[in-house]
């Protein structure tokens, strides 16, 4: 018996049901979620890396390059990355000095120029604050009454994220707006220039945001942005470094070993520009799985910002790491962010996107009467041995060709997790 898969109509068989098209699958060297994607043929480039490394890998965790999908494998996004020789990472892409930390403003505004969908002038919360707007551009409301039927402005919360490297006067970061009563859509606004103060009580207004909406989810229209619409009044600084700061490794990255290397790596700096290895001179100390202690060396001390840079931007190969796989989705935005070291064992999967016809005759003759069936469930199994993993980028080309929505692509990978078949860390974002 033979056994031919079709999926929906003439598209190229990537899953197999039952060991008959199993076998039929493997000996073409088909790249399917049944085994293990093969090896490209290309021959390496002269000077290209034989071993120790892969050509394209991850700067973060020396594997082929992670992708993200939406929906989809980004073609060409794996063979961009393997023309990439010699991946390195910098320090301070793992890392953030423990004076710094993003800074959160926050205030209260009022969205006009809305068709129809805004709060009701009829209440009070809007209309007190739209009569001092009226008021406050030389055109006074007599009676607040008069402003009962309209409905084309909101009242709205906005924050802001200053970077952990801060701010001066003068500089814009983008603007977050939320809807905080019954207006049903932002969509169109502008926002009237509103102060926007520190988190806490008494720090007064550091600065004033103002702008035209944004919607960037059109399925939740009461949230917008206005990009670059904050501008800062008010320095906003961090802590100068001193005799010795802390550098505190960011959450993906965190571990012991982490620590550890990046400590070493330190030490090595310095021993180069020091001249010297001595166990004493080490300036760098790891302290658990998440900071390393810094002490700048006393000749250092008068232009310890050049210093602390040298340290920041000490560059080193990926292969030192030894972070583990992770999926990264994002519901909201549908995407899916894979590290190129991501396995999965075999299972069965089920959906009621999915739509597999299967259909049998005897090997070698032609099929004048097939049997077919149809199911709403697949199996995807690795090439050989059941210790044998699968790499998921098939699996996700696979739900790309059974044009499986995204929601329910990510509904599947934290199933796997939970079954204990997809080997990585599963992070909602």
């Amino acid at each position: 018996m033979r056994a031919i898969t079709r999926i929906l109509t003439a598209i190229v068989p990537v899953v197999a049901l039952g060991g008959a098209a199993m076998a039929q699958l493997q000996p073409g060297g088909s790249a399917g979620i049944n085994q293990p994607a093969p090896s490209s043929p290309t021959a390496p480039s002269a000077g290209a890396p034989t071993s120790g490394s892969q050509p394209g890998a991850s700067p973060v965790t020396g594997t082929p390059a992670p992708e993200a999908v939406s929906g989809r494998v980004t073609p060409g996004a794996r063979g961009a990355a393997r023309r990439r020789e010699n991946p390195v990472i910098s320090i301070q892409e793992m890392v953030r000095l423990d004076t710094q930390a993003a800074s959160q403003l926050r205030g209260v505004g009022i969205v006009t120029g809305l068709k129809g969908t805004g709060d009701s002038g009829s209440e009070l919360v809007l209309a007190r604050p739209l009569a001092q707007i009226y008021a406050n551009n030389g055109n006074p409301i007599g009676d607040i009454r008069d402003l009962a039927k309209g409905k084309s402005a909101a009242i709205v919360s906005l924050w802001v994220e200053v970077p952990e490297s801060g701010g001066v006067k003068g500089d814009r970061f983008d603007l977050y707006v939320s809807v905080m009563h019954s207006a049903s859509s932002l969509k169109g606004g502008k926002l009237e220039i509103s102060p926007l103060l520190g988190p806490l009580p008494g720090q007064g207004v550091f600065a004033f945001g103002a702008g035209l909406m944004t919607i960037e989810d059109t399925e939740t229209p009461t949230v917008g942005v206005i990009r670059g619409g904050a501008q800062l009044i008010r320095d906003i600084r961090m802590p100068a470094v001193r005799d010795a700061f802390t550098l505190v490794v960011r959450p993906e990255f965190r571990s012991y070993a982490t620590t550890r290397m990046l400590a070493s790596e330190i030490n090595g700096l310095t021993a180069d520009l020091e001249d010297t290895d001595r166990a004493e001179d080490l300036i760098a100390r790891a302290i658990d799985d998440m900071t390393i202690r810094v002490t700048i060396p006393e000749r250092e001390r008068a232009n310890a910002s050049a210093f602390v840079a040298s340290i920041l931007t000490k560059r080193f190969s990926p292969s030192l790491l030894d972070l583990p796989a992770q999926v990264i989705v994002n519901a909201r935005t549908g995407t899916i962010l894979v590290t190129g070291d991501v396995e999965i064992s075999a299972a069965t999967v089920g959906n009621d996107k999915i739509v597999v016809t299967t259909v049998t005759g005897a090997r070698g003759e032609q099929v004048t009467e097939p049997t077919a069936t149809q199911g709403n469930w697949t199996d995807f199994s690795t090439a050989s041995t059941n210790s044998d993993r699968a790499r998921i980028e098939d699996l996700l080309q696979a739900f790309t060709r059974l044009a499986i929505p995204v929601r329910d692509q990510i509904g599947i990978l934290a199933q796997l997790h939970q079954s204990g078949r997809l080997h990585a860390r599963l992070i909602y974002q």
